[in-house]
């Protein structure tokens, strides 16, 4: 089949949700305010509470939630054929991605910009919110050492991607000086620093003295560093000591002099990665055929219900609400401007997501090659990043770009998002620890930099814990499988709680219901699985012990908090409070 058929059709039925289902429940279900005086203005600050322009806030939101893992998931999961992985994404992006970042919006913003976490106690009540902050803490700590993994695997296998993806730090840096403090608009600055990132990128691809290529600098793949260990792991350990120094200054600093301009300039990025892509699909002669089967009977892992937290990015994602109520909630302008920055933001991540399948599934010259290259769930849980940027890179040679200089681009572009994601996780994880400081009267904890200290060490800690063959380093690949089940889990209960609070208001609270049955059922199915049986292959005994604890942990903790909800939702009548916030 064409992969030009699927990319139209997915793309329709993306325009189709946001003008028609979104605007049926921002003005039916969430019923937004133009006159509603939002966080941003009650409480500005000029650091974390900053009224935005919805452009520039879009971008912000966009990049945050479209790290690495929308192209991660859907690479792995087209293992089980592309037409699985398609409907998930389509589907899932219109009827729970949306209405999921668009209502955890809405509810932070008409509750004081507090954090999803937070809103669990005026809810369901502080033993739920407790509860659902470790929840929470658990999978931001992962989200740093799953990107923190990304990040550091393509620097070492993309050397000359290095070098434009650091220059963005300082333009974006004078964009944020120069937008705020000497007026003006952010959209020309940006554009000419992305043109100075792709100019760096052609030129990185061509030069091999700017290549920051650390493991040539202990003699190449093959050779032993100080310790014993092999360069491999020298270079992991450096990139990430470098990545967690960068994160943590990025993550105290006020939201305009980084964040926002940076984010700015990467929402440029996607949209211009995406058009590259997708035109490359369609220039391409001969067409671009897709090569994986529609469907694959397999031995190892059974598809149902793993696909549905194998893509949690690109369909639903709890990572989301996090963001949407953890930073996004504090910058929105006015509250009508929430249908676009969290319902299209969650189009957009759909449709990067649908490119990755087409990307991957049109990589293979021929569906035997695909086969081979996709032989166990383990290896594409390992090779599939891998295989995205081959097959972007190829699609994006079909408009006449070298083939080296395309990798280049396509892993700066993946680099950026993921840093974007990392640092916006570590912020969270912040003021998560500063909230849990305020709770059980630690005050040394509600500190800036004595949170953040603890955040950045340990997602060091943990990202840097070493496991099968491949070293130090590895600590983000295995936790993988954990980030999904843990991060669907998540997105279940933020339904969840934006259920109870729309029935409340005696709204029709079904349009978030139905996802949350059908999420939290699949979720708890697969996390049941995963905890009592382990899936094969995911490393040795230690790797296996880890992925157990925090399983269980999590798990139980999910379980605790349903409890208490549906007990809740039974004792509780519609319509208990004015529907006024």
């Amino acid at each position: 089949m064409p992969a030009i058929v699927l990319a139209v059709i997915g793309i329709i039925v993306f325009a189709l949700g946001y003008r028609y289902y979104s605007k049926f429940i921002a003005e039916r279900i969430y019923r937004l305010d133009p006159n509603f005086r939002t966080p941003a203005h009650e409480f500005r600050d000029g650091v974390d509470f900053v009224p935005t322009n919805k452009w520039v806030l879009w971008g912000h939101h966009f990049t945050s939630v479209a790290g690495a893992a929308p192209i991660v998931g859907p690479a792995v999961a087209v293992y089980w054929g592309w037409l699985p992985a398609f409907l998930w994404v389509v589907l899932g992006t219109v009827f729970a991605a949306g209405v999921h970042d668009f209502g955890t919006l809405v509810l932070s913003v008409r509750n004081k910009g507090q954090s999803i976490g937070t809103l669990a106690e005026r809810i369901i009540g502080r033993r739920a919110k407790l509860l659902f902050l470790f929840i929470i803490l658990i999978l931001v700590l992962m989200v740093n050492a799953v990107f923190a993994w990304v990040i550091s695997n393509l620097f070492v296998s993309f050397p000359a991607s290095v070098l434009p993806v650091f220059i963005q730090i300082p333009l974006a840096i004078w964009i944020g000086y120069k937008v705020n403090k000497k007026g003006g608009n952010m959209l020309v600055p940006s554009i000419i620093a992305l043109a100075v990132m792709y100019a760096a990128a052609v030129i990185a691809a061509n030069v091999p003295a700017l290549q920051i290529d650390i493991v040539s600098y202990f003699g190449g793949e093959e050779a032993a560093g100080p310790l014993g260990l092999g360069a491999v792991s020298w270079a992991f350990m450096i990139w990430i000591a470098i990545l967690m120094i960068y994160v943590y200054i990025a993550s105290i600093l006020p939201v305009w002099k980084l964040l926002q301009p940076r984010d700015y300039i990467n929402s440029h990025q996607l949209v211009v990665g995406l058009a590259i892509l997708y035109l490359g699909l369609l220039f391409t002669w001969p067409a671009p055929e897709i090569s994986a089967p529609a469907t694959r009977g397999v031995s190892d892992v059974s598809w149902f219900p793993l696909l549905f937290i194998t893509i949690a990015c690109g369909a639903i994602s709890g990572f989301h609400g996090l963001v949407s109520s953890g930073t996004t909630s504090k910058q929105l302008n006015k509250e009508t401007d929430a249908r676009f920055v969290g319902y299209f933001g969650a189009v957009g991540e759909g449709t990067l997501a649908l490119i990755t399948i087409l990307a991957v599934t049109t990589f293979f010259a021929t569906q035997s090659d695909f086969l081979s290259a996709y032989e166990s769930y383990t290896i594409a849980n390992a090779d599939g990043l891998g295989h995205f940027i081959g097959g972007a890179g190829q699609l994006a040679t079909g408009l006449g770009l070298p083939a080296g200089v395309a990798e280049t681009i396509v892993a700066v572009i993946v680099v950026s998002f993921a840093a974007t994601t990392l640092d916006t996780s570590v912020r969270l994880m912040r003021y998560i620890i500063s909230e849990l400081g305020q709770e059980y009267k630690a005050p040394a904890l509600t500190k800036k930099h004595v949170a953040t200290a603890m955040a950045v060490g340990a997602s060091t800690a943990l990202v840097l814990l070493p496991g099968d063959d491949r070293g130090f380093g590895s600590g983000g690949y295995l936790l993988w499988p954990l980030f999904g089940t843990s991060n669907q889990l998540l997105a279940g209960i933020s339904l969840l709680l934006i259920s109870i609070w729309l029935r409340r208001k005696g709204r029709n609270f079904l349009f978030t219901l139905v996802p949350m049955i059908f999420l939290l059922f699949m979720t708890l199915w697969a996390m049941t699985q995963q905890v009592l049986f382990q899936w094969s292959g995911l490393g040795d005994a230690d790797a296996q012990i880890l992925l157990f604890v925090l399983g269980a942990i999590i798990l139980g903790f999910a379980i605790w908090i349903l409890l208490e909800a549906i007990a809740l939702f039974r004792r509780e009548k519609p319509n208990t409070e004015p529907d006024n916030d």
